[in-house]
């Protein structure tokens, strides 16, 4: 299993980019030559990055030119400081590249769009693989076509620390996890006395606060892929993209790559490496360490990187790194596993990594159970693990979903929760380090798509677990004599629109039959009361535990009290609002009909009308611009303070643990 079958590579070869991208012919691309990595790109001293140039020859539209035949004879060269520009092969030493050929086509807008007529463009274009830049600097790139036409980028190499800081790392990702939501969930799971906190969340008592800026490269919003892939690699890229820049080839595996901080660990210090996800493993937050693709939705391919690289996946395309198996996998996503239409080949993946060399759990029990010294692979559901408000408090929303990670079609009842993983792979990492350290990403990923179906009750829910795992994690590292050589950054990929506007008193709202009389149950400003969720029979902690539904500190006494708080959304679909936690399962907000998307009846029947924001085709929420919060303690932290750039995200990680030599 050392390749994929010539079946799997030519099913890849032969994707269409997953759509047109309307009003641009090709992210940060704004004239007809094209440069990859493009301007303002920043590099890390050695990482690894490929080239991709490409001239364009638009045969209609108002860019046509050229009678639609691109220049073939296009030249580039690179420009250190205020030295000579090199061709391309002098400056790396490497040879010359084989002219590529092919067509795409895109809508110049949205007239363009509803009327079905779309831009050809012819293409002529060289790639450069695996090079890498050594020295910190500026440099310019220039590619010259058509004549007299240039496109210039502008590049620089980071001064990178030669000292290391930190012997691991860790990075917990809340997926789409904002301040105003951190401030949702202290409000309902933290006691409040006249307007003071009794006690605080774990993120609130970090050593350092900062924010970063989320901005995609070719568009203001980003989704997972592309803000995670800036996270691990300092580059910017497109929607949908893992750690390549989006060229307009039709294989999504062969667009520019560039390498990721858990191959650069790999390479440079050797140490132990894990994944962590509540998630299908497959999704775009894990997959951004060690896969590069342009579709995030090649979930076949991403496993099989996880194993063996990307070389192995392309043999024809060169890259020397890779993330060599990491030594801890856990999440959901069983469906990349068991053999079948979703596994690489249709192969028994789970045998696969036992052939590598892994231990295979499926459980809580059998992850409790497993010993350190081996690397693991636990997948404990199909698609997206069970929520924590599921698992804690409606148990019985876990039956009848026939999503055992074994395929046999019974319940995955006993799943971990993300403190349960991550404090396990914590320990397989550091049996397994050899001295040389660890780096680990742990993600809550449904923060975001329980605010996507905008249930706040069980993303807020994930976002306490995300806290407790955190207070446990340190802990933990200090119990086995680590917290001082480690680490621990917690931030967000990106943002959602979610804040508390008010209070709401349930029972009214209930009570009521006008739409507009309902929402007379929102009080706002001196109406919007206090917090009820930590109300007991008694104000003891003792007493605390014995009410029904308890879950114990830092997480709330019940979830369906009679006065909640008031939360909305910036971009949502048409739904129905009633403030109250869905105790069956996660919410389904709207519902599509021949009108296109509406309100969903059943969702929240005591509530009133929302009217939405977003397209008509629109059934979820959506990503939001603002800037998202990074918290750290350890050794290398105080970098992390200010307001910066996601990729420096990146920059900051590998300056802390010195992979700069």
């Amino acid at each position: 299993m050392r390749g994929l079958s010539p079946a799997f590579v030519v099913a890849a070869v032969l994707l269409q980019l997953a759509s047109a991208q309307t009003f641009q012919r090709l992210g940060a691309c704004p004239t007809l030559g094209c440069i990859f990595p493009p301007d303002q790109a920043d590099f890390f001293p050695g990482a690894f990055f490929d080239i991709r140039l490409e001239v364009h020859a638009p045969v209609n539209g108002t860019e046509a030119s050229a009678n639609g035949v691109p220049d073939q004879n296009f030249t580039f060269c690179i420009q250190q400081g205020k030295g000579k520009c090199q061709d391309v092969t002098k400056f790396f030493s490497v040879k010359q590249s084989p002219l590529e050929t092919w067509t795409f086509s895109y809508f110049e807008d949205l007239f363009a769009k509803d009327a079905g007529t779309p831009v050809i463009v012819n293409v002529a274009s060289k790639a450069y693989r695996a090079l890498s830049l050594n020295k910190p600097g500026e440099y310019t790139a220039r590619l010259k076509y058509n004549g007299r036409s240039e496109t210039v980028a502008h590049w620089r190499v980071r001064d990178a620390s030669k000292r290391k800081k930190a012997k691991n790392a860790i990075l917990f990702i809340g997926d789409g996890m904002t301040q105003a939501m951190i401030t949702a969930a202290r409000l309902i799971a933290h006691k409040s006395i006249n307007g003071r906190y009794q006690t605080l969340m774990q993120m609130d008592q970090m050593e350092v606060l900062g924010h970063q800026m989320t901005h995609s490269i070719d568009s203001f919003i980003t989704d997972s892929a592309n803000s995670a892939t800036a996270l691990y690699t300092g580059h910017k890229s497109s929607v949908s993209a893992l750690n390549v820049y989006a060229d307009s080839s039709r294989n999504s595996f062969d667009d520019p790559k560039f390498e990721t901080i858990a191959e650069l660990f790999r390479r440079r210090r050797g140490g132990a490496l894990g994944m962590v996800s509540t998630a299908y493993i497959a999704d775009a937050t894990p997959a951004a360490l060690c896969s590069h693709t342009r579709d995030r939705g090649q979930s076949a391919s991403i496993v099989y990187e996880y194993l063996y690289g990307p070389a192995k996946l392309n043999s024809t395309l060169s890259w020397p790194t890779s993330c060599e198996g990491p030594d801890v996998v856990f999440g959901g996503g069983a469906e990349q596993f068991i053999a079948g239409a979703g596994s690489p080949n249709g192969t028994d993946f789970y045998k696969v990594f036992q052939s590598e060399g892994y231990n295979v759990v499926n459980s809580k029990s059998q992850l409790d159970k497993v010993g350190n010294k081996k690397k693991t692979l636990g997948i404990f559901s199909k698609s997206n693990m069970a929520k924590w408000l599921d698992r804690n408090v409606y148990p019985e929303n876990l039956r009848g979903l026939k999503n055992s990670p074994t395929g046999d079609n019974t319940d995955a009842v006993d799943q971990p929760g993300l403190k349960d993983m991550t404090l396990k792979a914590i320990d397989i990492l550091h049996a397994r380090n050899n001295g040389k350290g660890f780096f680990m990403m742990s993600e809550a990923a449904s923060i975001d798509k329980m605010m996507h179906v905008l249930d706040y009750d069980r993303a807020l829910g994930e976002l306490l677990e995300l806290d407790d795992t955190i207070r446990a994690t340190i802990a933990h590292l200090k119990k086995i004599g680590e917290l001082e050589n480690t680490l621990i950054v917690v931030t967000a990929d990106h943002g959602h629109g979610f804040d508390v506007f008010g209070g709401a008193d349930t029972k009214y709202l209930a009570a009521q039959t006008d739409d507009r009389k309902k929402r007379n149950a929102i009080g706002v400003y001196e109406s919007s009361g206090l917090s009820e969720y930590m109300v007991a029979k008694g104000s003891s902690p003792a007493n605390v535990s014995i009410v029904i539904g308890a879950q114990g500190p830092n997480f709330p006494v019940q979830w369906d009290p009679r006065y909640t708080y008031a939360g909305g959304f910036a971009a949502n679909p048409d739904r129905r609002e009633g403030f109250t936690v869905n105790t069956t399962g996660p919410r389904i907000p709207a519902t599509s009909s021949t009108d296109g998307v509406v309100g969903n009846p059943l969702d929240q029947p005591h509530g009133f009308h929302v009217d939405g924001t977003l397209p008509l085709s629109a059934s979820e929420g959506v990503h939001s611009l603002q800037d998202v919060s990074v918290f750290a303690n350890g050794p290398g932290s105080e970098a992390f303070r200010g307001v910066y750039n996601s990729i420096d995200i990146f920059f900051k990680l590998a300056d802390a643990l010195g992979l700069a030599h």
